[in-house]
Formats: C-alpha cells, structure tokens, sequence
C-alpha cells in the first residue's frame, strides 16, 4: 500500500517527460538610459539561439509606462521569432501616464495562462497601479485566475506561476496568490523586480527571482535560460552575443508542502475585535479601486479598475447603478446638482446622471484622463495625460477653457482657492491658474530633473495665503499663493514626509505623514518646518500617497496596508484604529459621525465610532 502511494504521490511530476528550455527576461526599463539598446541585443541573441521554446517577459518592460516607452519597446520585441508572454511591472504601471491601460492595448493582455509540454504558466500583473505603495496583484486579476482554474480542473498538472514581484509582503496580496496556486501542483514562482538571481522559499514554494537586463556597470546585459527536465529545472545567465554561463541554480520538480505557510506572518485583525469602530455594511467589487469616494447625501460614488462607474446607497451599501467606460478609472467623481464627473483612461471625461448613473455627456482628451475632478459654481476642474488642463460646464460637458502647457500628466486633485486651480503633474510641473479663464497666473519648480519628484500625488493644502506641499524629495514646501515664490523648503532626515497631507479641523496645523509612520504638524503661520505638533502615532514603514481628512472629533490617517487611525487632535493619541484589508487605503468620505473608506483591493466599508 505504501508504494502505491508513494507512485500516487510522484505522478503530478510525470505528466511530461520531455526537455524543454525558455528564457526569462525581465527589467528591461525601455526608456532608460540602455534599456533599448540592451533589449535589441537580447532579441538578437534570442533570435540565434537553438532549442528556446518561447520568452517570459517578467514586467518592468518600460522606464516609466508611457504610450512612446511602450511603443518603442513593442517595435523592438515584435522581431522576436519566438512566442512571447509578457506582464507589466511597477514601473510599467506606477507612473502610467496611461492609468495601466496602453499596455494590455501594445501588448494585448496583462496576464497570460498557457500549458507547454504538460506543465501550466500562468503570469499575473503585479500593480501598484497608480498610487505609490506595496506591489499588489489586482482584484480584477484573482477573479480570473479563478476562473481560469475553473476552465482547466485538472489540479494534478504541474503550474509556474510568474509575477513580477516576489510571492511575499512587498506585494501585499501575496498570500491571494499564493492561496489560488496552492490548490495547483505548483513547482515554483518566478519573478523580476529585484534585478539579480536570487532562490527564495514563499510559503513552501521555491521563488526565483532573475536578473535585469539592463548591462548596468557590465559591457552587455543578459537573460536567463531555463531548462525543464522531468524532475528538474536549471538556471543559466545567457549573457546577448558572448556566451551562456553554467547553471547557477539547480531545483528538483517536485510536490511541495502545501501546509508550509502556517509559519509566515499573514495579516492580522484581531485589533479590530476591540476597536470602537464599528462596521456598519461592507461592499466586496470586483477589480480594484483606486478612486476616493463622493456623495450626494443618500448615494456614494466611487470608480473601479474594471472601468465602472458607480452609486452604492450610503445608508446599506447596496449597489444602485453603475456606468462602464473603457477604461480603468483612477479619477475620484465628483458630485454636482445632479451630476456625477469622472475621467477614465478611455480618454472622456463623463457627466452622469447622479440618480440613474445614464450618459448626460462625455468630453474627449487626446491620453487618458487620470486627474479627479474639482467642482466650484458648475464648473469641474480637471487635468489629463495629454498635457491640457480644462474647465468644463457641468450641466453641458462643453468645455469653457484649456490650458495646454501641462509638463507631463496630471492624477491628482486639483486645488480650488483664492481663484485659482492649484495642481501638480509628473514632469516637476506646479501651476496656478485662474479659475475664470484658465491663464496661468504662476508655476513652480521643484528644480529636480527627475520626474519621480514630482509634487504631483499629493492635495496641494492652501492656508494663511500660503500652497503647502509633499512630495517623493522628502521635502515640505510653502509657496506663497499670491505669487508663486518659495517661502521655505526644508527636509528633514528625522521626518521624511512623503506625498501624504491634509489641513486640521481649526487650520492651525498643515498635517503630513511620514515614511516611518508618523503624524506631524507644523503650523501655518510658521517660518520654516517648525513641527511643534506631533501625534503619539508609529505606523510601519509607510508609502500611500493619500490626502488626510479631519472633522471636529479625529484626524484620519490612512496607510498602504489597509489601516485607518483615528488621532485625537488635541492629544496626538491614537482613539481607534480598524483594519479594512491589506491594500492601500484611498481618499475616505469623511461623514459627521461616520466614515466610508475604499482600499486598492476592491473593499468598502462604512464605519461608525
């Protein structure tokens, strides 16, 4: 009877019994400084190898995701002779002036499910799409990996499951994952991100990760070459043109253990048992959001990845309409006498009925439309990706002014105040415009050549005739509103904001959040980052770019990783905290008695206090 087990045991390993080799490339950055270069060399070399089945491109295929980075890069792969299947990485995505939609557009898909030779690959996106935090695999991306598995029931099949980032906590759904191919004869996981070969074990599950193919501080780059056989896989470095190395890793085919994950640190949310946040509904969607939350009073209006538009009832949470563009919505709607304004990366701008969610109308950029809109006396402020800024009629959708000197793309929310429309965008642009005509009255430079320093996710705070802003420098500015000019700048090592800020209830304090997890505030009135107000609050390791909201009783501090914190004004204690979910906590609807909060992964909740 043992043996008879023991054959039973080894059988998912002996569904295929013939060698087969492909390559992985991965962090090929196209836009970079040798991306293109790098990658012609390695089709090249591709193109003259022997016995290569088919290429994983394992994400980062771009510097920073633009439609030109991911054109170029699709021009130069499509010489590959070979089949190929790609995903998109952080850097494809994170930086989107696209909103992550051109690229399963250049590229067809975002995922890939295929079997070669007896063995399943199936390759999930890796996000974070658009917001600054952990990586995470998309809602949308689990429903279809359900799916999927659903259409293919034979789990006795060996699965390579490939993500660009690591099958651990710097995606923070790794365990999604992880728990949807356990149900699978998964042998191992492979991934980029890190740019050098590495062996990893995720929760029982042998992890490769590979290395760039960026030449770095080397004459070429180089790709890995990897060999099935039946019960073992081999890594080698292919160098483009020089030569293939011996294997630097070595891995037997086998079933692992599906329990070992009982000794890695999950989420945890037993603090919500005891918090005074009470939950009041819960809405699970389907893709991820990554949009803030507006009302009318009796309807909440929120967007997804998926494209849609939509109005849960505030009292129950039930779903009321929803509305379908074409494209991922990252723009928080706006809501205005019967209106609700959102831009989706489809490029249109849409006015829906706020009762019914029916078209009204729809206005046309030439990119994506990632900005949230600002609504003042019928007008809805809001930037795109094609480098206008307009001001729309809300009633109409007809445009009443542009301003067509936008460095870069805009995702923020703009700035209504004295006005003037106050925002940034990703090339270290900074304006002021003026509301009635759209003329630029000022601009502002960080003097960064580097657009990831660009004051462009944050909320500008306006106070005491001043712009307050955070961004990825690590520096808080004070600009004045009137002109323009720098009042003070500072970093500070000890507090390295970030792109996370807000405005306290009486305005006496300009809030922003740490790197490290902390709530200071510096007052409006003073010379310098003088932070004479500091809350008794230490988060982990923080990265949400999200604007923080008070009312007269707390102050909100949202995190990446799915905790609120309610801080007592006054004391700097922490009231409360409540754990939604393990995603990126987005812009919360703060009520009088109540909150409603998104995370990045698709869950809404309602909580009293």
């Amino acid at each position: 009877m043992k043996r008879i087990l023991f054959l039973l045991f080894l059988l998912p390993i002996t569904l295929f019994s013939q060698n087969f080799k492909f390559a992985q490339v991965t962090d090929t950055h196209v836009g970079g400084a040798t991306g293109a270069d790098d990658l012609r060399r390695t089709v090249l070399d591709l193109n003259q190898q022997q016995g290569i089945d088919f290429v994983i491109l394992s994400g980062d295929v771009t510097e920073f995701g633009s439609d030109d980075e991911l054109a170029l890069a699709k021009q130069i792969l499509d010489s590959l002779s070979l089949p190929l299947y790609v995903i998109p990485g952080n850097h494809d995505s994170n930086w989107s002036e696209s909103g992550a939609n051109s690229f399963r557009k250049v590229f067809g898909a975002e995922t890939f499910f295929f079997e070669h030779k007896g063995i399943q690959f199936i390759g999930t996106t890796s996000g974070p799409n658009m917001r600054m935090s952990p990586g995470q695999v998309p809602r949308e991306n689990l429903v279809w990996m359900d799916s999927v598995f659903k259409a293919n029931p034979d789990q006795g099949k060996p699965l390579i499951a490939i993500n660009h980032y690591p099958l651990d906590s710097s995606l923070n759904n790794w365990y999604e994952n992880i728990n949807r191919i356990k149900t699978r004869n998964v042998q191992l996981a492979l991934c980029g991100h890190g740019h050098n070969n590495h062996l990893y074990d995720w929760e029982g599950i042998p992890g490769v990760m590979s290395r760039s193919n960026l030449r770095a501080k080397e004459e070429v780059g180089g790709y890995n070459i990897i060999t099935i056989s039946p019960d073992s896989v081999f890594f080698q470095v292919r160098k483009p043109q020089v030569a293939t190395e011996n294997y630097w890793l070595k891995l037997p085919l086998q079933k692992i253990n599906p329990n070992a994950s009982e000794n890695v640190k999950r989420p945890n949310y037993d603090l919500n048992k005891n918090s005074l946040a009470k939950v009041v509904w819960e809405y699970e969607d389907h893709g991820d959001i990554g949009a803030g939350i507006s009302t009318d009073g009796k309807s909440m209006f929120t967007a997804n990845t998926v494209g849609e538009v939509y109005a849960l009832e505030l009292k129950s949470g039930q779903k009321k309409w929803s509305f379908k563009t074409g494209g991922k919505v990252y723009s928080t709607p706006a809501y205005h006498k019967g209106v609700v304004i959102v831009g989706s990366s489809d490029h249109f701008i849409y006015g829906l009925n706020a009762k019914t969610g029916e078209l009204i109308w729809k206005a046309e950029a030439n990119k994506a439309v990632l900005g949230s809109p600002a609504v003042a006396k019928g007008k809805a402020y809001i930037g795109a990706s094609d480098g206008i800024f307009r001001a729309i009629d809300v009633k109409s959708g007809k445009t009443i002014w542009t301003f067509d000197q936008v460095k870069g793309y805009v995702s923020t929310l703009p700035t209504l105040a004295d006005g003037k429309v106050i925002f940034g965008s990703w090339q270290n642009g900074f304006y002021a415009l003026d509301q009635k005509s759209g003329k630029l009255i000022w601009e502002w430079s960080n003097g960064h050549a580097n657009r990831m320093f660009s004051a462009a996710a944050c909320y500008p705070v306006v106070v005491n005739n001043k712009v307050f802003i955070v961004a990825p420098d690590r520096f808080m500015t004070a600009i004045d509103l009137k002109t323009g000019k720098t009042i003070w700048r500072e970093k500070k090592d000890d507090y390295r904001v970030r792109e996370s800020m807000g405005l306290s209830m009486d305005k006496k304090l300009v809030l922003a959040k740490t790197m490290d997890g902390e709530l200071i505030g510096v007052p409006n009135n003073a010379d310098n980052m003088d932070i004479s107000w500091k809350a008794k609050l230490k988060l982990p390791y923080e990265l949400a770019p999200t604007a923080i909201y008070s009312n007269s009783k707390y102050i909100f501090v949202p995190s990446d990783k799915g905790l609120l914190t309610a801080v007592d004004p006054k004391s700097g204690e922490t009231a409360w905290q409540y754990k939604i979910s393990n995603g990126m906590i987005n812009p919360p609807l703060v009520l009088k008695d109540r909150v409603v909060v998104s995370t990045m992964d698709g869950k809404i909740v309602m909580l009293t206090y």
